[in-house]
């Protein structure tokens, strides 16, 4: 009897540290970029450039440092390619069509549309006169009753935005600072669909969030033009702005091991666009979330499933005056380049990725707020989800041949 009051002390006293608020994170600090980056030298903007061309080879002039990776990944099927090892007849045209639709909405990023009106209110060229709270709270529920899953404002940094444009039609010129504030929204990517990556479900799911937040980003800056301001949409293939950099200040989470921004409710599971202008926006201070810094130190699963090997298993790196992970971009890249899609492993089988569920719900806050329930939180994932988890086979719905 004495033996088992004692164990059950042991247990009590375990369970009691374990729910003791002790977040034991305070050397993971989030930092700044000390410099801003060049579009054009983002795999995404290099894999556009075409051989024996005159762009093409002034480039790789400057940076020869990048040639040998990107040719082996030119020379690979390429993404969303017939010849690719997952191709998949309607995932992939799924995509595609996202993507077309994507392109087209690009022209609208700066308001340049022909049928853009402009409200009666505004018509005399004197902005409206807006509450700065209301407005951010109208902003707010207006974009998560259409499809956010977030939304933050944050005051636009000079290290927000890259220095230079890397691709389209002005590609090369620089990127001047013209907004004072920024607006970061997410929206999710369906857990279900996430689960078969690197399968076409997942570039399926991915394209369609870029493109659904590119629509919520369009509407958003198409009704501050209404108001009179300036505004700019910052969507897939038309950023003028780093889209993580600005969530992370806007409140809405932080950036993980796998470089991607880690929410707190989803994890990385998410797409994310902004909108910056100079539209009186409130604001409060973001008090940044080291927890999930510490988190990412200590699992690095992400790092295990990574079919590429791109993410590091080691600590963060001082970089550039900020301590992160870095990620090898041209590994990630060309792996994309013969699987077809954006693969996605390391978004699906990250522990935060988890549905959003009252569950998932409580092993989140005991993440956050204890140092031992961070360990055991770890173990109990591999545990259940395992270590490396399978790659669940596509929806049957998604198939359209016999």
């Amino acid at each position: 009897m004495n033996l088992l009051l004692i164990v059950l002390c042991i247990i009590g006293g375990i369970g009691l540290l374990l729910f003791i608020p002790f977040k034991g994170a305070h050397s993971f600090i989030l930092n700044r970029p000390g410099k801003r980056i060049h579009e054009a030298n983002v795999v995404l903007s290099r894999r556009l450039l075409v051989p024996d061309t005159e762009a093409y080879d002034s480039y790789y002039k400057l940076h020869p440092e990048f040639l040998e990776a990107d040719e082996r990944s030119r020379k690979s099927p390429g993404l969303l390619d017939h010849r690719s090892r997952y191709f998949h007849t309607g995932t992939f045209a799924a995509a595609k069509a996202n993507f077309e639709v994507i392109d087209y909405l690009g022209g609208l990023t700066h308001g340049l549309h022909p049928i853009q009106t402009v409200s009666a209110e505004s018509r005399s060229g004197d902005p409206v006169k807006v509450n700065p709270e209301l407005t951010a709270r109208f902003i707010t529920q207006w974009l998560k009753k259409t499809g956010a899953h977030s939304v933050g404002f944050t005051r636009l940094e000079d290290y927000h935005l890259y220095s230079h444009k890397g691709r389209g039609p002005k590609s090369g010129s620089p990127i001047q600072k013209t907004h004072e504030h920024a607006i970061a929204l997410t929206v999710e990517m369906d857990h279900r669909m996430m689960q078969s990556a690197p399968e076409g479900s997942s570039v399926m799911e991915s394209s369609e969030q870029y493109l659904q937040s590119g629509i919520l980003a369009l509407k958003l800056a198409a009704w501050i033009r209404e108001l009179g301001y300036e505004a700019t949409a910052h969507i897939d293939g038309n950023y003028e702005v780093i889209c993580p950099l600005v969530a992370v200040d806007a409140g809405l989470g932080t950036i993980g091991r796998m470089g991607l921004l880690m929410t707190p409710k989803l994890g990385p599971r998410v797409r994310i666009s902004v909108v910056s202008t100079n539209l009186p926006i409130s604001y409060g201070q973001v008090v940044p979330d080291r927890t999930t810094l510490h988190f990412c130190h200590l699992c690095k699963k992400c790092a295990r499933v990574c079919p590429s090997t791109a993410i590091p298993e080691n600590p963060r790196e001082l970089i550039d005056g900020q301590e992160r992970w870095k990620i090898d971009s041209e590994r990630c890249y060309h792996y994309w380049t013969t699987s077809g899609t954006d693969c996605g492993r390391c978004i699906t089988t990250c522990p935060f990725s988890h549905p959003d569920d009252a569950f998932h719900r409580f092993i989140r806050w005991g993440i956050k707020n204890n140092l031992l329930f961070r360990y055991l939180a770890i173990k109990l994932d591999d545990l259940f989800y395992g270590r490396k988890p399978a790659i669940k086979p596509l929806p049957n719905w998604t198939e359209i041949r016999d």
